[in-house]
């Protein structure tokens, strides 16, 4: 199983022991999922926390006039799943869909639990981990009220170099809340200057 990357990314936030890291083996489910495939649709209750082995994901809602939204963008090493829906176990309003092939690594709602009960570490790690989006999910919401959209783009551009080959710019416009054509725009005058 391909547990090798989780393991890492887990002793950089705190260092695992052999019983841990064997559990996570255990817990932790491998799925292949093909390009264009969904891991979660609006309706669903999100059962798994994911995380990103190998591929490329994205997170989005569908609009009533079918308009899509991207939220987040998952590639190796990173989760990805409806908070929400998952603690909640309320129907998820968003889609996760892959855009590459890709491998990724499942935990159950019960099973995370029962790690953090059994082995309080990860309960530490995962609110480590909650605290990070939190704090990514914060720098978002005061970029998006107080930045141009070409701000927005240009700190897109340097966060995230690794996934212009990888996502398509209307995904890109979507994130930035733009259309593909404005982010043409803005793309030809950076160029220019």
């Amino acid at each position: 199983m391909e547990t090798k990357n989780l393991i890492e990314y887990f002793n950089q936030l705190l260092p695992l022991n052999k019983e841990e890291s064997a559990i996570v083996e255990t817990v932790f489910k491998e799925r292949r999922v093909k390009r264009r495939q969904l891991i979660l649709q609006e309706g669903d209750v999100c059962k798994h926390n994911t995380f990103v082995v190998e591929g490329c994901f994205k997170m989005y809602m569908v609009d009533p006039n079918g308009k899509e939204h991207n939220l987040q963008f998952a590639i190796e090493n990173w989760w990805i799943g409806d908070i929400g829906s998952f603690h909640t176990e309320q129907p998820s309003k968003l889609y996760i869909e892959a855009i590459e092939n890709s491998i990724i690594l499942q935990v159950s709602k019960e099973d995370q639990l029962k790690l953090f009960v059994e082995y309080p570490k990860f309960n530490r790690i995962f609110r480590v981990m909650t605290e990070n989006a939190l704090v990514s999910a914060q720098r978002r919401i005061l970029q998006n009220i107080s930045s141009t959209a070409e701000e927005r783009y240009v700190d897109f551009m340097e966060r995230y170099p690794h996934f212009f080959n990888r996502i398509s710019n209307v995904q890109i416009a979507s994130y930035l809340g733009v259309t593909p054509e404005f982010l043409s725009t803005i793309r030809k005058r950076l160029v220019t200057s």
